[in-house]
């Protein structure tokens, strides 16, 4: 017959198991109410596009809102120390993209260290950056481009998403390897930059893809050529800028992190929805009508693309002695 000093061992562990399962359960139930999905530009841009299509189908997969926040300013930066200074719950979570591995070397005294600071949890799509210019724009070709550019250093001004997005290195990019001087301007998101190019504000252009790929195909803007390596689908007869400026490749990815101290459970959970609707053949479909690519990855694999991400733009602001950011 077991006595009462004998049960209060095992009675003890079952109340232990019951303890972890109890604390484990809000992890596993993920989510119980509307998750926070923090865009660091502006509404209309390319950013905040994807990320809505991708809130959109979440909220649909895992049966809560994903509410689209946009938190805009300083390339980026403004959104991220938001959503990395957040509960590490996963019920606020960031739009990631190359601004956050340009900005590690391109920024002083961030708040923040991005590869520390956040967990990586999944990709999402892949796309290229496009060189766009308002149809009444003299030069019909890069290399037209160039040449104008070259006859009249520093009257043209280019327009970006702001200081430290991949739009604003791939014209610095273009600038050092074509040997140009065209003036950088800096908007808090590329959709406002996009509006002042339709007015001739300002001559040129690098935007994500899908922020301008309506207005490509509806004749308001022309597009000189793409950052990626590779022409793309969506624009097969729009030329790589690397055809013009020999090795010349600025390539875009989107994704989506966590602040550190986030649930391994939450982190797998997210990742598992990411990949599970990017498989949805119908969201496939969105993807290619932006001119991109699903880019289905493991927290680590995504990992592994922001810090060689972090490693490539270091190198090529070093190289072109763009000036840091205070």
């Amino acid at each position: 017959m077991r006595t009462l000093s004998g049960l209060a061992r095992p009675f003890a562990l079952c109340l232990t198991i019951l303890a972890l399962s109890a604390a484990r359960a809000p992890a596993l139930d993920y989510p119980t109410k509307p998750v926070h999905f923090i865009v660091c530009f502006a509404a209309g841009g390319p950013n905040d596009i994807t990320a809505r299509l991708f809130g959109q189908y979440l909220s649909d997969y895992l049966g809560q809102q994903f509410i689209i926040e946009n938190r805009v300013g300083a390339g980026g930066n403004i959104g991220t120390q938001a959503y990395l200074a957040a509960p590490p719950d996963g019920y606020t979570i960031g739009f990631v993209g190359p601004n956050n591995a340009i900005s590690a070397s391109l920024y002083d005294s961030l708040p923040f260290d991005f590869i520390r600071d956040s967990i990586p949890v999944a990709g999402t799509i892949q796309v290229t950056n496009v060189m766009v210019v308002n149809p009444s724009f003299p030069a019909k070709t890069v290399t037209e481009f160039i040449a104008y550019a070259k006859a009249n250093p520093g009257k043209i001004n280019f327009g970006s998403g702001g200081v430290g997005t991949s739009p604003h290195l791939s014209g610095e990019l273009l600038k050092v390897m074509a040997g140009i001087n065209i003036v950088h301007v800096a908007y808090r998101g590329t959709a406002p930059a996009v509006t002042d190019l339709l007015a001739g504000q300002v001559q040129v252009v690098f935007d994500n893809l899908p922020g301008s790929y309506g207005h490509i195909k509806a004749g308001n803007l022309r597009a000189l050529g793409v950052t990626a390596a590779k022409r793309v689908a969506a624009l097969p007869d729009v030329p790589t800028i690397g055809e013009t400026v020999a090795g010349y490749d600025a390539n875009v990815w989107y994704g989506v992190a966590v602040p550190k101290g986030t649930p391994a459970e939450i982190v797998n959970k997210l990742n598992a929805a990411v990949n599970a609707v990017l498989a949805d053949p119908k969201l496939k479909e969105r993807i290619h009508d932006l001119g991109g690519e699903p880019l289905p990855m493991s927290p680590d694999q995504f990992g592994k693309l922001v810090r060689s991400e972090t490693d490539k733009w270091a190198k090529v602001i070093k190289e072109a002695h763009i000036p840091t950011v205070r």
